[in-house]
């Protein structure tokens, strides 16, 4: 398959953009600063990276299953293992190229299940669409339970290193919602000139994506295993919720930290990973220390936390990755034939 050149210029600007992160999170640490991560990262406690690895292995398993029933309703049942085994080759994919996991995962399901590739992709954006609900839903419990997070945030991005406010602070925390607002008008300004659209069109794409989305979620009703589903949801949320609180427990600085701080590390961690760049590097790790700071961290604690929780989720895609790479092969020798569960 020829790559286009656009799609190659994506991909060096993300990747060029996760190293930039890399680059701005250390660009102020100092040698002093080095060597309390060094000491941190030491004193660790990385047997607790066993557990992370369980609790990260049964989310991506919950994944797969909640894939599964997914394309149930379309009459197909794909084997349990060969489903994990290409969600876990699709995450491995994504550490080198963002969002080619996403495809890779439906060649090779359709591969060896012998299952349409264009049937499984309207299964990819259901899956996506569900995991944007989810993710609000975090962000929402995650101010609910600390009304004064947003605050908090505000103080450390736009207060001076005094503690006095800076020019205009008082307006700061209308701040980030207004730049928001402007990078929507802007990228809904560029769609408009670059596709020659009119506003009549642009309410009727808008009016199309809130319809999609609907229809995404909407899904769920249709479902014989409703209740599974949402289960197997809240196992893989929970996953990542749990080993977000783990990794607390394996530094002496943040072993006091607990379920609050751990939501917000979820959701900060879930906007790192949404972030295009290769494998979540720089985003993630970047998010993650910005977050911590605000609890009071201090930025070398912050950033070998930051860090530790990244190396630790690459680690096992790495692993379970080309183990399922191996093994997809072996366990597939025979052809198999389209199964179709009958009406």
């Amino acid at each position: 398959m020829k790559l286009k050149p656009g799609i190659i210029l994506q991909y060096i600007f993300f990747l060029a953009l996760g190293l930039f992160l890399v680059w701005w999170s250390v660009k102020d640490i100092d040698a002093e600063k080095w060597a309390e991560i060094k000491h941190a990262l030491q004193e660790a406690r990385i047997f607790l990276i066993i557990p992370v690895f369980g609790i990260l292995l049964l989310s991506h398993y919950a994944r797969a299953l909640r894939w599964r029933l997914l394309m149930e309703p379309m009459g197909y049942h794909t084997s349990k293992r060969n489903t994990f085994f290409a969600v876990m080759v699709g995450y491995l994919a994504n550490t080198a190229v963002p969002r080619l996991g996403e495809v890779l995962k439906c060649t090779i399901l359709a591969r060896y299940e012998k299952v349409p590739a264009d049937k499984l992709v309207g299964t990819i954006v259901q899956e996506r669409l569900i995991d944007a609900f989810c993710f609000a839903a975090v962000l929402l419990i995650t101010l609910a339970v600390q009304p004064d997070l947003y605050s908090r945030f505000i103080d450390t991005w736009f207060y001076s290193n005094s503690g006095a406010p800076t020019t205009g602070s008082s307006n700061s925390k209308f701040l980030i919602p207004l730049i928001g607002l402007a990078i929507i008008a802007l990228v809904m300004g560029l769609w408009m000139v670059i596709k020659k659209k009119s506003f009549a069109d642009l309410a009727a794409a808008l009016k199309s994506l809130v319809f999609r989305v609907w229809q995404g979620l909407t899904t769920i009703r249709h479902m014989k295993k409703r209740k599974s589903f949402v289960l197997l949801t809240l196992v893989i949320w929970a996953g990542y919720l749990g080993s977000g609180y783990i990794g607390f427990l394996a530094l002496q600085e943040t072993s006091h930290f607990g379920f609050k701080e751990s939501l917000t590390v979820l959701s900060a961690g879930t906007i790192g990973m949404i972030v295009p760049t290769p494998g979540g590097i720089g985003a993630y790790a970047y998010f993650i220390e910005s977050t911590m700071m605000v609890y009071g961290l201090p930025q070398s604690i912050a950033t070998a936390f930051g860090w530790l929780l990244w190396l630790s989720q690459t680690i096992i895609v790495l692993i379970a990755g080309c183990i399922s790479v191996i093994l997809l092969p072996v366990f597939n020798k025979q052809p198999k034939k389209i199964t179709v569960i009958a009406d």
